[in-house]
């Protein structure tokens, strides 16, 4: 039996950019083998959208109320939905 897939959208708050946030959060979703992208916000937030397994997300998301050293987050805001597919591995924007 094959684990259902979902999608975590989740914007990151607080001092996150310029610290290495996406590159870290790149790091951990491919350790995680999860799909998806972290991009800069114009507010000073990261976006990121994974899909993967629900375990396998809910370590991201635990890796993203943290962020890397020197991040400083404040508030994550999550959503949960079905995954929808169409990423190929996890990609850094800008």
């Amino acid at each position: 039996m094959t684990e259902q897939l979902s999608r975590l959208q989740a914007v990151v708050k607080g001092y996150v950019q310029g610290v290495g946030f996406r590159a870290h959060t790149q790091w951990q979703a491919d350790a995680l083998g999860l799909s998806g992208y972290a991009r800069n916000l114009r507010g000073g937030e990261v976006e990121v959208v994974a899909e993967g397994t629900r375990e396998n997300l809910e370590k991201l998301e635990r890796y993203l109320r943290k962020g890397p050293p020197g991040a400083r987050v404040s508030r994550l805001e999550t959503t949960w939905l079905p995954a929808q597919g169409g990423f190929e591995g996890f990609t850094v924007h800008g």
